[in-house]
């Protein structure tokens, strides 16, 4: 039998067809396995009968509803390749993706409605499928589209090794490149996950990081449903929604990323009875150590940290509970039937994975395993780069310590060189988060023409009473900062630019340093 997400689904049905599978809190919708089903095979008929095939892709431009968990499993059983689409996206941003993946159908909501009436007239050859109330003319209505489609079972020949999705990456240093995965990628994905977080059909999970961005895609929707757990669906993340649904759901595990618990944590807890939950998965971004003591000991749960790359899967690593504070910092071990090596960077081309750092010392971590992308669309020379000799070159830097834990440092481009000393902004925001006044930061290097760059400091604070000099104070008295890492300036600011996975984007960041300081 060949294993495609498809096939997941179809087993897990036959397996609990009673059983709630999904709620949608916006529409307070909720689903059965089968009757899910049922819309499943409804989508799936209704995309048949506008002419998509095998191969052809469909986009979904949503913020987290049932119409794209629905869309997921539809185009995996017709063959048809899922694109789902950052909503964070501007119509120009929007129109780039539209182009490089050819879709045939694009799903849309309301919200968005602006963006795709921007650009839709440049592609007369799309199908733009609408799920709201108060279709724009230029679409046509995904509720109509699929009641007048039949539910029965699709027969196609879907096979492991077909192309599932084209995901795009976050884009934190230039225009996004579409991640091509097969089907086995991310059954070995979800099966990886199963383990890691210990899922089961009785576990009730939430639904609140985008499910376009492939951390809560393939490491917590597919997984449960995979094991026929329930989703709980919440449109956006809002830290007093997250907390009210834990109590009237019984959520009992999900994944968000660190800005998103650190926003859980500013909440006044008392309010809400959380005591269903046992356990966070975190990633898409470092946690601070001071964070994790934090999320363990107000929300009483255990924490598994996931580290990845939308080219793998994501998850390459995973750090258990048991190893969370004692490994504070590491991204945790390789996961099973992963290959991890730490590669001596070169500046003439891609890393040499035969050419390996020692245990300790830095380098650029590679990686080899089940999950990993066929290649970018289109893209057939960043293809030879970032798959050189058959290991995925991530671009960040890190090493392996002598019990094998992986310690990720930074990205390349993101690491500072001061004086000659290089100074990697992650050691130096770990210190600031674990001054209580801090709520948010970023640290990246101003070019400076004495030491080459100085390492500066983007801060979100608590209140308005933090100040530079006490911050200052606080990095001279760290006993695990270096005085040649310290900040040597503070730029304090109401919020910090982030992608959808809470990775913060650096590249703005440069941009606003360049303007302040341009002459």
């Amino acid at each position: 039998m060949s294993t495609t997400i498809g096939k997941i689904f179809d087993l897990t049905v036959k397996k609990f067809p009673n059983k709630e599978a999904l709620y949608d809190e916006r529409r307070n919708a909720r689903f059965t396995f089968l009757q899910w089903n049922e819309r499943v095979h409804s989508l799936a008929n209704a995309l048949l009968a506008d002419g998509v095939k095998k191969g052809d892709r469909v986009s979904t431009y949503l913020y987290n509803n049932e119409e794209l968990a629905t869309a997921f499993f539809a185009c995996a059983k017709i063959g048809a390749v899922f694109n789902p689409i950052n909503f964070r996206l501007m119509a120009e941003e929007l129109a780039y993706i539209l182009s490089d993946a050819k879709p045939k159908v694009v799903l849309f909501e309301e919200a968005l409605k602006p963006a795709v009436a921007d650009i839709e007239q440049r592609f007369p050859e799309i199908g733009f499928w609408f799920i709201d109330e108060n279709t724009p003319s230029f679409a046509a209505n995904y509720h109509e589209k699929t009641a007048a489609a039949a539910q029965t079972e699709i027969k196609a020949d879907i096979e492991e090794t077909d192309l599932y999705a084209i995901m795009y990456t976050s884009g934190t240093t230039g225009r996004p490149k579409g991640v091509m995965h097969k089907h086995r990628d991310m059954v070995e994905q979800s099966m990886l996950l199963i383990n890691g977080c210990k899922w089961g059909s009785s576990d009730v999970g939430l639904i609140t990081a985008p499910m376009f961005h492939c951390a809560e895609l393939h490491c917590t929707f597919l997984p449960r449903v995979h094991v026929g757990a329930k989703n709980v669906i919440l449109h956006q993340f809002n830290p007093k929604k997250a907390l009210q649904v834990i109590e009237s759901e019984g959520i009992t595990k999900f994944f968000a990323a660190p800005t998103m618990w650190n926003m859980l944590l500013q909440e006044n807890l008392d309010d809400y009875n959380i005591k269903s939950l046992k356990l966070g998965l975190y990633g898409a971004a470092p946690m601070a150590p001071a964070l994790v003591k934090a999320c363990q000991e107000k929300l009483g749960i255990s924490l598994v940290q996931a580290y990845g790359m939308t080219e793998m899967g994501p998850a390459i690593t995973l750090l258990s509970e048991e190893d969370q504070i004692r490994k504070a910092g590491s991204a945790g071990q390789a996961c099973l039937n992963h290959e991890i090596v730490i590669a001596r960077p070169r500046e003439d081309g891609p890393s040499d994975p035969d050419d390996l750092m020692p245990a300790g010392q830095n380098g650029e971590i590679l990686v080899k395993g089940p999950c990993m992308m066929s290649g970018y669309f289109g893209r057939e020379e960043a293809n030879e780069k970032a798959l050189y000799k058959g290991w995925y070159h991530s671009g960040d830097i890190g090493y392996l310590d002598e019990d094998g834990y992986l310690w990720v440092k930074d990205r390349v481009d993101d690491m500072i060189i001061s004086g000659g000393e290089n100074v990697y902004p992650r050691e130096v925001e770990d210190t600031l988060y674990e001054h209580d006044g801090v709520l948010d930061c970023a640290v990246l290097g101003q070019p400076d023409d004495h030491w080459g760059e100085t390492v500066t400091a983007f801060i979100v604070a608590k209140d308005s009473s933090l100040t530079e000099g006490e911050l200052e104070e606080w990095c001279k008295n760290s006993k695990t900062l270096a005085n040649y890492k310290r900040p040597r300036k503070y730029i304090f600011c109401d919020e910090l630019p982030r992608n959808a996975s809470g990775k913060i984007q650096k590249f703005m960041l440069r941009k606003q340093l360049q303007d302040m300081f341009s002459v």
